[in-house]
């Protein structure tokens, strides 16, 4: 490292093929310069310029070094962007546009075991559901979208895809709470008042279409925009709410959730994404490489 200037020096004067020339260019005297490379000279303990009238030119020992020092500045460089990653890591600040599925716990995890390596790195989190997140990421509203079902767009370019099911989710009491852990029929649980969600949802485009396409009907108690509203209201009155499986919180012990069978609604499409060919900052790089290796994928 303590030769690094000196190193420039030489490389400046082979270029050059002069002192004169390379001194213009590095900003030092002639004498300094010529001062800088002898005393390098002396402590290798052999020249490396052969002095000719018409200026400097590298020796056989010259081209060694020469060669030595291209290396040696690859290095460099490859160390400095190592240091300049590792800060970006260590530093910053990440924006996550996400449905409302995500904020009770999966996001929550997420950022926490993150942040537990890099305390330094903040995070802002704002719910957008569905379009509106994927406007999020064109406005550079947001570093990253955690999305359910978005439409396509050729702004998101797609990180990583995950499915997971919808949920009927009741109370603990509830008759299909009682039936049964595994996958219910979508008329099995219209038969109960249903507590859904409003139409700014994407999952309600997804009841919308399968209840149609199976000819089915809903006796719709409530509607939210709310996720939180619709799994508080189920533990208070008889109903059923639909929820993506990330969405059921499965601590919470007066509340059942049921994946909704595949013959009936196919599991939802959630995606990480970001603005099409923009370059992210490091820590959020490195966040959704987090998100991609820990988000199971469940059919």
């Amino acid at each position: 490292m303590r030769h690094l200037q000196v190193y420039r020096f030489i490389a400046e004067v082979a270029r050059r093929g002069s002192i004169r020339k390379a001194a213009d260019q590095l900003h030092i005297t002639p004498s300094a310069l010529t001062r800088k490379i002898q005393d390098f000279e002396e402590e290798l303990g052999t020249p490396v310029f052969e002095r000719l009238p018409q200026g400097m030119r590298p020796n056989a020992a010259g081209e060694l070094l020469l060669r030595h020092i291209l290396d040696q500045n690859a290095d460099f460089e490859r160390l400095q962007a190592q240091l300049s990653e590792l800060a970006g890591v260590r530093r910053g600040h990440v924006t996550v546009a996400c449905s409302q599925a995500f904020i009770d716990s999966v996001l929550p995890d997420e950022i926490a075991a993150y942040r537990a390596t890099y305390p330094q790195v903040t995070f802002s989190l704002d719910v957008r559901d569905n379009v509106l997140g994927v406007g999020a990421l064109s406005n550079y509203e947001a570093d990253l979208a955690l999305l359910i079902d978005p439409p396509l767009s050729p702004d998101v370019q797609e990180l990583f895809v995950k499915h997971e099911p919808l949920c009927a989710v009741t109370s603990k009491a509830h008759p299909l709470a009682q039936s049964g852990s595994g996958p219910v029929r979508l008329r099995d649980c219209l038969r109960y008042p249903a507590a859904m969600p409003r139409e700014s949802l994407a999952i309600r485009t997804v009841l919308d279409e399968a209840i149609w396409r199976l000819k089915l009907q809903a006796m719709i108690a409530v509607e939210s925009d709310s996720l939180e509203f619709l799994r508080s209201f189920v533990v208070r009155e008889n109903t059923v709410a639909f929820l993506p499986q990330s969405g059921v919180p499965i601590t919470d012990a007066r509340i059942c959730g049921r994946p909704i069978s595949n013959h009936d609604i196919d599991p939802l499409r959630v995606i990480l994404g970001q603005l099409q060919g923009r370059i992210l900052p490091v820590a959020a790089e490195k966040f959704a490489e987090q998100l991609a290796e820990r988000l199971p994928d469940v059919h």
